[in-house]
């Protein structure tokens, strides 16, 4: 494995180092994730209760023991409840935007890493080629054939190893893109239904 990555030159540190970066952007946001889920199983549920009860100091306790975006922006909600229908909506919606880029953290720099590390591979792959050819240019038909060899296996080896880091990249970048929409429709649906609520209305 060693000879593999040395083969593949100087580029494979970068690419090595996307590789990590992906590794760690992905575990971070899994568990991220799956905490806001785990915590947010019963808050919508438990948060209506309260506010049906008219129990506004139980809410925000409920918003504090979560402690996601969501609760976070009804908590806001239930302090501001005083102000007038019109202006707690859009007091309520600057707040949700506000807690989008919560969700989205991180996920443009892991669609970046893996536009980075496809083009690292191809760089590899053409300064191997170019090698491959001065080879070539140097001694004749055939040049040495461990050098051709070489210099043929460093484009290879980080072509392949680009791609082994991009395409996990883009597979979660699409599925974390997929649970950042889920969880904004989530969060705009409890909040409504909160508005509601502390309007004296029914949703």
């Amino acid at each position: 494995m060693f000879q593999i990555l040395k083969n593949g030159g100087i580029l494979m540190i970068p690419i090595i180092a996307c590789g990590l970066l992906v590794v760690f952007i992905v575990a971070e946001r899994l568990h991220y994730f799956f905490t806001v889920k785990k915590r947010e199983e019963t808050f919508s549920e438990d948060i209506d209760q309260a506010l049906r009860n008219g129990n506004y100091a139980v809410a925000e306790n409920i918003c504090n023991n979560a402690g996601t975006p969501c609760a976070s922006v009804v908590k806001d909600a239930i302090n501001c409840r005083g102000l007038k229908e019109e202006d707690l909506k859009e007091y309520v919606q600057t707040k949700m935007d506000l807690a989008v880029p919560r969700f989205e953290h991180l996920l443009s720099a892991l669609g970046t890493i893996s536009n980075v590390a496809t083009l690292l591979g191809l760089l590899g792959t053409v300064t191997g080629n170019i090698k491959a050819f001065g080879v070539l240019g140097n001694g004749g038909t055939m040049g040495d054939p461990a050098l051709l060899a070489s210099s043929i296996g460093e484009a290879l080896v980080t072509t392949v190893a680009g791609l082994v880091v991009a395409i996990p990249a883009i597979i979660f970048h699409s599925y974390f893109n997929s649970l950042v929409n889920h969880s904004i429709k989530r969060m705009e649906l409890t909040v409504t239904r909160v508005v509601f609520r502390l309007t004296g209305k029914e949703l």
